[in-house]
């Protein structure tokens, strides 16, 4: 089994790659950013990669978001972060498997073991987080580019405006918006926006 790694902590790359290979997987690159991960997948393609969410340059998500349906690699978030949002971001893009920082580290092994042999896993601390509020269905629901309509609703932001930072047309805009507001059965955009904050889909 061959498994690149990714975190922005030298400490967390080292005792990872330790752990990993005591149990014979071989770590085949190590990246400080997301941009480095992205390259490590595409031209090592390996079976696993192991990335921190919130990296420099680009983060976990946005890596996964990047190589998925162009790569056989499974993603692993090992994260300290465990926000509802982040593991329905992270489920949108395909990501395989999601384990906190805080947990045994043979969870982490358990994890990488599990989504090489085609399975997935959530740690147990966050398995809740699933079935809480009926995010399931909205974790199927929302596209993640509807979620940044709303995030960027939420700040202020006038159509025009979230056209600019997301290099759409407004018209655009005004589609995934109407398209989020018809799956969280909201009447308008403000009620759109505050249901997605209350069940934390944005943040």
């Amino acid at each position: 089994m061959r498994c690149i790694l990714a975190d922005d902590h030298p400490v967390v790359l080292d005792s990872v790659q330790r752990l990993l290979e005591r149990h014979e997987i071989e770590v085949v690159g190590v990246a400080d950013n997301g941009s480095e991960a992205k390259r490590l997948i595409e031209e090592l393609k390996p079976d696993v990669a192991v990335l921190d969410v919130r990296m420099p340059v680009l983060s976990g998500i946005e890596v996964a978001s990047a190589v998925h349906g162009r790569s056989d690699t499974s993603i692993v978030l090992y994260t300290g972060f465990g926000e509802r949002a982040l593991l329905v971001e992270a489920m949108d893009v395909g990501i395989r498997a999601y384990v906190m920082k805080e947990a045994p580290l043979d969870d982490l092994v358990r994890a990488v073991r599990t989504v090489a042999g085609g399975g997935t896993y959530v740690d147990p601390v966050l398995t809740g987080e699933l079935a809480r509020g009926g995010v399931t269905d909205k974790v199927r629901g929302l596209s993640p580019r509807e979620r940044e309509v709303l995030r960027l609703a939420s700040e202020g932001n006038t159509n025009d405006a979230i056209g600019s930072k997301l290099f759409i047309s407004p018209d655009t805009v005004r589609s995934h918006m109407r398209h989020a507001m018809e799956k969280l059965e909201a009447d308008s955009r403000t009620e759109a926006v505050a249901k997605a904050l209350r069940q934390h889909l944005i943040q």
